[in-house]
């Protein structure tokens, strides 16, 4: 005798019906039969109620094949259309590529040209001997009394005295300049609010340093012909402004880092 447990499967209900059907004696045998079929009957109901079961209650053939097939179609369709685009974007690309090979030569001679004018134009550092030359403030105040006593103005240095010391500089061969560490450029301009200095939006107090590469000596003879310097140092007998000159054997004029912009240009006779 067979046991189990739960609900019995529809294969034990199935065999268990057959088994029902073993021959056997001869007044036996309708009563056999009577008891198989309900049984037979209950284990093709258990069957078909399976089948139910693992459809889900739906069809068993899939009515969205033919729905799957045209989403998948659209997909490969739309996948062409790509696929095509993008050999339409390298064959421009290769193209660009090409034109641009024939004008390969202009360009890099051109910049050549542009590596070639940095140094000059102030955007590269300059390391060499130079000259620096430092203007100050002098120390004393004004009385305000007395014909001889100094005035304010006397006292302080003023935008001429750095412009023309400036000059002078560039006049002696510099080949690069700094004033109080800052790059000067064709396109600098000094500019002095009070006694302070304006330099490319920078504020500076004194006293101020200029600093310029090249040959120290026709620096200093530049210095000593011109005439803005040579009021200035008129200035530091009667008042005592500072002036000092420094020889410098090896110094460096950092590039200049700011914007190259012209803004604005006179012509002057």
């Amino acid at each position: 005798m067979e046991y189990t447990t739960g609900a019995p499967s529809w294969r034990l209900v199935l065999r268990r019906a057959l088994g029902g059907l073993r021959p056997r004696r001869k007044g036996q045998r309708q009563r056999g039969w009577s008891v198989a079929v309900p049984l037979i009957g209950l284990a093709a109901g258990l069957l078909f109620t399976t089948s139910a079961t693992t459809a889900d209650g739906t069809a068993l053939r899939d009515d969205r094949r033919p729905q799957l097939a045209e989403l998948i179609a659209d997909k490969r369709s739309r996948l062409e259309d790509r696929e095509q685009k993008a050999a339409d974007l390298r064959r421009a690309v290769d193209q660009d590529a090409a034109r641009l090979a024939d004008v390969d030569e202009p360009v890099k001679q051109a910049r050549e040209r542009a590596d070639a004018m940095r140094a000059g134009a102030g955007f590269t550092a300059l390391r060499g001997p130079g000259l620096t030359v430092s203007l100050n403030d002098s120390p004393q105040r004004t009385t305000g009394t007395g014909t001889d006593a100094p005035e304010n103005d006397d006292l302080v240095v003023h935008q001429g005295d750095v412009q023309a010391v400036v000059n002078a500089l560039w006049a002696g061969g510099a080949e690069a300049m700094a004033i109080m560490d800052v790059r000067v450029i064709s396109t600098s301009a000094v500019r002095c609010v009070g006694n302070t200095l304006l330099l490319h939006g920078q504020v500076f107090s004194p006293p101020f340093k200029i600093t310029a590469i090249g040959e120290p000596t026709a620096m200093h003879r530049a210095l000593e012909s011109a005439e803005g310097v040579q009021q200035f140092r008129v200035a530091v007998a009667d008042f005592g402004l500072g002036y000092q000159e420094t020889v410098e054997r090896n110094v460096t004029v950092r590039a200049y880092d700011g914007s190259s912009d012209l803004r604005s240009a006179e012509v002057t006779d």
